[in-house]
C-alpha cells in the first residue's frame, strides 16, 4: 500500500484552505436564526405563549422581559377587554389598585411588526412615550394601531406574537363586562395573570 505524506510545500497550502474553513463555519453560525425568546402567561382561562422579537423591538422586549423577571404581572388582571379589538392587561391587581412600574420606555413603532391578530403590543397614554407594564392583545388586525396609519402619527408598538393559546385569548375577549370606577370594560368575572415567566431558549 502506498503512502501519502504532505510536503512543507503541500502543507502550506492547506493552511489557507483551513483558514477558509473555519471562517464558512462561523459564517454559517451566524447565519442560523437564534431562538425566539418566549415568555409563558398562566392565566385563570389557559396559558397564552408569547414569541418576543427583540431584534425589530428591544427596549420594548426588554422592558417587558424585566417585568416578567420581577414577578410584576403575577396576580395582575385582564382589565380591558373589548371584543373586536383587544384584550389590555399588565397594570392592576383584583382588587383594582395600581402596582407601581419603571419609568415608561421610548416608542417604537414604526419598527416593521404590524398590530394583527395576536400580536402584543405595549399599551400607553396619549404620550407616545409613556409605555410601561401594561401591554395588549389584538384579538383581529387593528392597521390603524400601526404608525402609517395612526390618528395620532405615532401608533402603537408590537413586540411579539402569541403562538400557543390564541383560544385562550378568544375566551377571554368574549368575557362580559362592565362599569366600575374608571374602567368601562372590564371582566365581571376576573381574568387574572396567576403567573409570567420567560422559558428557557432551548
Amino acid at each position: 500500500m502506498q503512502a501519502f505524506f504532505l510536503s512543507t510545500a503541500d502543507r502550506s497550502l492547506m493552511q489557507p484552505i483551513k483558514t477558509l474553513s473555519a471562517l464558512a463555519a462561523a459564517l454559517l453560525l451566524a447565519a442560523l436564526p437564534a431562538w425566539a425568546q418566549t415568555v409563558r402567561l398562566t392565566t385563570t382561562e389557559g396559558d397564552i405563549r408569547i414569541e418576543l422579537d427583540a431584534q425589530k423591538a428591544p427596549k420594548s422586549v426588554d422592558n417587558f422581559v424585566k417585568y416578567v423577571k420581577a414577578g410584576h404581572y403575577n396576580g395582575t388582571i385582564f382589565h380591558r377587554v373589548i371584543d373586536g379589538f383587544m384584550i389590555q392587561g399588565g397594570g392592576f391587581t383584583t382588587k383594582l389598585e395600581q402596582r407601581p412600574t419603571r419609568p415608561p420606555i421610548p416608542l417604537e413603532a414604526g419598527n416593521g411588526l404590524t398590530n394583527v391578530r395576536g400580536s402584543i403590543a405595549m399599551a400607553r397614554t396619549a404620550n407616545p412615550n409613556s409605555a410601561t407594564s401594561q401591554f395588549f392583545i389584538n384579538v383581529v388586525d387593528n392597521p390603524g394601531l400601526d404608525a402609517a396609519n395612526a390618528r395620532d402619527g405615532q401608533g402603537y408598538a408590537v413586540f411579539g406574537h402569541v403562538v400557543e393559546g390564541i383560544e385562550v385569548v378568544d375566551k377571554i375577549r368574549t368575557k362580559p363586562t362592565g362599569a366600575q370606577g374608571m374602567h368601562q370594560n372590564l371582566p365581571l368575572t376576573p381574568v387574572i395573570i396567576t403567573k409570567a415567566v420567560v422559558e428557557p431558549q432551548k
